[in-house]
């Protein structure tokens, strides 16, 4: 039998509630800056295999685990001194590490998916850090969506995607990063992008001192999450780099080129407002597309949050697994 999902608000019952049913193992969707996560305790075998069942997410790709602090990040993991420095600069925020996961951790095993690192991050929402006070404890959370398909970043997007399979959501309104966290790897010395994301690599770069080294894609064993070649999918395809539209596409356009586009991820062309938008478009295209329909998107610029965009575009165009 279906679950009843229940909207919960923001306040302090309702946080006292999230906790409640994460403690007893159940999965509570929740707002991050970047976009819903879907919560359950990471030291619960159940409640994180309730996630992978939840989410039809293959068992092969790893979970990201959201703490409330680096001093909580720094029990699950071990940090080196290139971890210990963009944690001082960007936690709380859109940043994700993947770190030697500690021998004592106490995670439950499949949030790593049997790899030798964990992805930690520190959330910088006050609704999920007001969450993970209440709940006093590490949450796993990928985003709260059936797998593959577009992120969510409203409540709305949560329940379309999600009712009936988990307990609750938390209704605090649209995310405003909108696109997942970066992803940075962190072994040997080296540090590797394994995802662009809400914070600009050049940011990342600058505070090292020194360009990330890239990560070889690994279908088979991905190293984090949003790795996998088919992702943030709409039902209809996707072309990229469209100047125009064919007849029976849907074309987002980006930047003032694109005035007679029937959306526009930005009018202006502000990437942060495309960021912020993007798979809420990608909804309302998916829509509009209507069944054997299809979707033409403008071309995004590649730098800053431009590469994010174009990352999570990348995956919706890509092939889909049969």
């Amino acid at each position: 039998m279906a679950e009843v999902t229940r909207l919960l608000p923001p306040d302090a019952a309702g946080l006292a509630e999230a906790a409640r049913l994460l403690a007893a193992g159940r999965l509570v969707a929740f707002p991050t800056e970047t976009v819903y996560g879907l919560g359950g305790d990471a030291t619960c075998a159940a409640a994180v295999a309730s996630i992978y069942a939840a989410k039809g997410r293959p068992a092969k790709n790893p979970l990201i685990v959201h703490v409330a602090d680096p001093a909580a990040a720094r029990r699950f993991a071990r940090f080196d001194a290139l971890a210990e420095r963009l944690a001082d600069a960007f936690w709380p925020g859109p940043l994700t590490l993947v770190l030697p996961l500690r021998e004592d951790a106490g995670l439950a095993p499949a949030v790593t998916a049997g790899l030798p690192g964990v992805a930690l991050r520190v959330p910088d929402h006050p609704v999920a850090q007001a969450l993970l006070a209440a709940f006093g404890g590490p949450l796993a959370a990928p985003s709260a969506n059936p797998s593959g398909r577009v992120s969510p970043t409203t409540p709305a997007h949560v329940m379309a995607g999600l009712a009936g399979r988990i307990a609750a959501v938390i209704d605090a309104g649209p995310c405003p990063v909108g696109v997942e966290s970066t992803i940075v790897g962190l072994s040997g010395g080296a540090a590797r992008l394994l995802r662009p994301g809400g914070l600009p690599v050049e940011a990342i770069e600058a505070c090292l001192g020194q360009p990330l080294l890239a990560a070889a894609e690994d279908q088979d064993r991905p190293e984090a999450p949003g790795r996998l070649a088919s992702h943030y999918a709409p039902d209809a395809p996707v072309r990229l780099n469209a100047a125009d539209p064919r007849p029976g596409e849907v074309w987002i356009g980006f930047g003032p080129a694109c005035s007679g586009a029937a959306l526009s991820l930005s009018a202006s062309g502000d990437l942060a407002e495309a960021a912020a938008g993007l798979f809420d478009i990608l909804r309302r295209a998916d829509a509009l597309a209507g069944p054997g329909g299809r979707i033409a998107v403008a071309p995004i610029p590649g730098h800053g949050l431009g590469r994010a965009i174009n990352d999570r575009l990348a995956r919706a165009a890509a092939p889909r697994p049969r």
